[in-house]
């Protein structure tokens, strides 16, 4: 299947520089087995496999798939939890020749239906039961409704009596093809790196249905490897998927960019503080991939009696990510938090270092990566002047093919010649991308640009403040003011002059200080992704000020 936006002249433009290979995730297992073959790859509760044993399965998995009637470039979907046979069948269905869509296993009918309808998925891999909901019984249904969907593996040893026909078990499976691999077939439908899409990822919207994005393999090699870079990731590192493997909080750093290092990976199967501690502790490991609420249930554990010694950094993404919970996480795991920047709509931005500043890596998204150029643009789409603030467009070997066979849409993210934009304010210093706000976040105070993150990032330094956000409010001389929302630290106090004080003492221009503010005991967030939801505070402020009018 050709990729929806890819042209000759980008894929010359980006292969010859270097920045897209004909490398597939596959040949990096196959360098492993060859090179690390007896060393452990991929690790759950159930299983241990070395990465001899993991091609070996990869291939045997690919070999029954392959065989067994699918077309190159049919979709499957894999809705599996943290598992080695999760990691399995997504690099099984690239190695079949198979475009896979993975997904996080709390979907339900309602997103998945449309998945199934846009794809016409043809195989499904999914557990029996997980988390006492019955996964088997929900895609039965799929199939009564879905004539495309013909097949179904489950990452369960045993198949149930009331099973679809012809229903599999991926382990057995695996076990029973191990002696039939056939390198021929499946060399003969791998997938071209830049000519064929392999992967399709789903948006994380927080409204309506998620949008599906369509990946050849050779812009996310691309991206692994820049990450690999400003990680510093190696064959002695030891990941751990705390967060779902089917996210990028938890799935770039495990299912993509650890194989290519040589690293193994550690699953751990359903999220609990102190089973993930425990097992951070007992398999010696060096990186985790989290959203912040795993940070904040664990922080609430008594980290200092495990041993983790191990651990050098964390990557968290996926949710916002308070800066008091940053700071302690940082002091009581002993490692560093890296930030970036990037969407599963228009592909990753850029990065921070591992070794970068603490300044750095909590105040910035780092630096650009190899290969992506970026331009700040005002409001009349001219460059700005260097240092100033301006919104963030980009173009690169990151960036993903568009949307699922919809051109439309995809024009409305990528122009003609592949530049995006993430909608955000930032300026360029230090070599760094430092976000100063989303454009409709902006505050234009009697026609000055205030920009909400420079405010916030100072206010969340004072020691009373725990969290903080600045949102516009109607004036009616001004046509906006601004108001900070802030949470305290629990016992502290934090008052209008503290404030006030504070800011000027950082020589902050004074038109963008607060000119109110609201102590709360909570900030609203969107739906479960941490983000502090900035309209319903510009709600309640201008609800207040209403009030207080009349």
């Amino acid at each position: 299947m050709k990729p929806i936006r890819y042209t000759q002249a980008m894929i010359d433009e980006f292969k010859g520089n270097g920045f897209w290979t004909d490398e597939t995730f596959f040949d990096f297992y196959d360098r492993n087995a060859a090179q690390l073959g007896d060393r452990e790859a991929l690790v759950d509760s159930r299983y241990r496999v070395t990465w001899n044993q993991a091609k070996d399965l990869t291939n045997a998995i690919a070999t029954a798939w392959a065989s067994g009637g699918l077309p190159k470039d049919a979709r499957v979907i894999i809705q599996s939890p943290n598992s080695v046979y999760g990691f399995l069948a997504r690099i099984a269905a690239e190695r079949a020749g198979l475009i896979s869509l993975t997904v996080y296993p709390y979907l339900r009918q309602r997103e998945l239906e449309y998945m199934m309808e846009l794809t016409q998925a043809s195989m499904v891999v999914i557990p029996h039961v997980y988390r006492k909901f019955d996964y088997l019984e929900m895609y039965k249904g799929f199939m009564q409704k879905f004539p495309s969907l013909k097949q179904v593996y489950l990452f369960d040893e045993d198949v149930p009596a009331a099973a679809p026909e012809g229903t599999k078990s991926l382990v057995t499976t695996a076990q029973e093809y191990l002696g039939k691999i056939d390198q021929a077939l499946l060399d003969s439908r791998r997938l071209d790196t830049t000519g064929d899409v392999a992967l399709l990822t789903t948006t994380t919207g927080t409204t309506g249905i998620p949008k599906l994005v369509e990946w050849p393999i050779a812009s996310r090699v691309c991206t692994a490897k820049g990450r690999i870079d400003i990680w510093d990731l190696n064959k002695e590192d030891i990941t751990m998927a705390v967060a779902p493997h089917a996210g990028g909080a938890a799935g770039t750093l495990t299912y993509f960019a650890a194989p290519m290092a040589g690293a193994k990976t550690v699953m751990l199967e359903e999220f609990d503080p102190r089973l993930a501690l425990e097992v951070m502790a007992k398999e010696k490991v060096t990186a985790i991939g989290v959203v912040p609420t795993h940070l904040v249930r664990m922080l609430e554990e008594d980290i200092e009696s495990y041993d983790l010694s191990n651990l050098r950094f964390i990557r968290s993404a996926g949710g916002y990510l308070p800066p008091k919970v940053a700071s302690e996480a940082e002091e009581r795991f002993g490692a560093a938090i890296t930030s970036d920047l990037g969407t599963q709509d228009v592909g990753s931005v850029s990065g921070c270092r591992v070794t970068d500043s603490v300044e750095v890596r909590r105040g910035s998204v780092g630096r650009p990566l190899p290969g992506n150029v970026v331009k700040l643009l005002d409001d009349d789409g001219n460059q700005v002047p260097d240092g100033e603030p301006g919104v963030l467009w980009f173009r690169g070997p990151h960036a993903p093919a568009g949307y699922y066979r919809d051109e439309e849409l995809t024009s409305t993210v990528f122009n003609p010649d592949g530049w995006s934009t993430t909608g955000d304010i930032v300026k360029l210093d230090k070599e760094c991308l430092w976000i100063m706000g989303r454009k409709k976040d902006m505050i234009i105070r009697g026609g000055q640009n205030i920009y909400p993150a420079e405010i916030e990032g100072m206010l969340n330094n004072h020691p009373a403040v725990g969290s903080v956000a600045v949102v516009g409010m109607p004036d009616e001389e001004m046509g906006e003011k601004t108001c900070a929302y802030v949470v305290p630290k629990p016992g502290a106090e934090f008052a209008f002059k503290d404030m006030v004080d504070f800011l000027l003492s950082k020589q902050i221009a004074k038109y963008k200080l607060p000119e109110r503010l609201e102590i709360v005991e909570d900030m609203p967030t969107v739906g479960d992704s941490g983000k502090i939801n900035k309209e319903d505070l510009k709600k309640d402020i201008a609800a207040k000020l209403a009030r207080e009018k009349a």
